[in-house]
């Protein structure tokens, strides 16, 4: 069951991903000749109109193959032929696209359960927060002149940042106050605290707050990825903290046992917030300048935009082949690391 939860979702977030790409191809012109979910050879494929739609057999990926891609062709329709604006706008399709879906997800857990609130439910006897005055009520508002919308923004920057002091700036009765704290270690759990403790449950709102709390919900585990990327470049995430599909699909798996033991309605909303990371998570991964992503297309489109004239696009092609083989030999590496974990 886990495998075939696991294959919906990473089905429904790719489809959309292509979705993107195909939607403005189609838009502005473009001749799309292959629409396909899942890399390698074919299992199902059929023809409409001109684009061929495939399934394929490993279901890790998906392209939508255009006309010119990669390659100079002389015909009016093809990718490389349309103007440089609208080229880039079909290349952001892809990762936006996937922005928008978990932000219609989000609405549905965040319109159903509800959001949490930056507040401070209590004070810990001892620590930094007490000294400086906090009390149970306070509205954390910013972290070192960051925007704090959710109490999970609140946690994970503690996690991330052990030992480091804080300008935290909070609201109490309608009045914002300033204050630096050291975190203090916590000798039973090995962690260092400012001392304070969130309410660690949900509110519901109206269908304003739904919206924005849904784009805030998105938000975050945009910057969430966007900081685990910086930590891998710090040295701060070693091999056995990335995982590949295989590790996906045990923690969906994993995720599906433990909410199954609650209820289907639990199931359904585990699922979504799954959903919602890996589809935020991709649409970041794909924006990296990285040859054959959409990030490096996108560099390559950029640099045409400011200096008035394409790139050759046969060696434009080449970068990007070059890229797609490096990515196919991560992911292997990362598909048997997933698998050793396992035994």
């Amino acid at each position: 069951m886990k495998i075939i939860i696991a294959l919906l979702i990473f089905s429904l977030i790719i489809v959309i991903h292509e979705m993107g790409h195909f939607l403005l191809a189609k838009k502005n012109g473009i001749y799309v000749t292959e629409f396909s979910v899942g890399m390698g050879p074919r299992i199902v494929s059929f023809v409409k109109g001109e684009t061929r739609y495939s399934l394929k057999l490993l279901p890790f990926g998906g392209s939508c193959m255009m006309l010119g891609e990669d390659e100079a062709i002389d015909d009016e329709r093809a990718f490389g032929k349309k103007p440089v604006w609208a080229r880039i706008s079909v290349i952001a399709a892809g990762p936006i696209f996937n922005f928008i879906l978990a932000f219609i997800l989000a609405l549905f857990i965040v319109g159903k359960i509800g959001y949490d609130l930056p507040i401070v439910s209590e004070v810990m006897e001892g620590y930094p927060a007490q000294e400086a005055g906090m009390q149970a009520g306070d509205k954390i508002i910013k972290i070192n002149n960051e925007k704090i919308n959710l109490y999970r923004e609140v946690s994970i920057y503690v996690q991330l940042n052990q030992g480091k002091a804080a300008d935290i700036v909070f609201e109490r009765e309608g009045k914002e106050y300033n204050v630096t704290l050291v975190p203090q270690l916590d000798e039973e759990t090995g962690n260092y605290l400012f001392g304070f403790r969130g309410a660690g449950k949900k509110v519901k709102g109206n269908a304003i707050t739904t919206i924005q709390y849904s784009a805030y919900e998105v938000k975050y585990w945009i910057k969430l990825t966007i900081k685990s990327i910086g930590m891998i470049f710090e040295g701060k995430v070693t091999k056995d903290d990335v995982q590949g599909p295989v590790g996906m699909v045990n923690m969906i798996g994993d995720t599906y046992e433990e909410s199954k033991r609650e209820g289907a309605f639990y199931v359904w909303l585990s699922m979504l917030n799954i959903s919602i990371i890996l589809s935020a998570n991709l649409g970041v991964m794909n924006l990296l300048p990285l040859p054959a992503l959409d990030g490096g297309r996108l560099v390559f489109l950029i640099i045409e935009a400011i200096r008035g004239k394409p790139i050759n696009q046969e060696k434009e092609g080449m970068v990007h082949f070059v890229g797609l083989m490096l990515l196919m030999a991560l992911m292997i590496l990362v598909m048997f690391n997933d698998i050793r974990r396992l035994f």
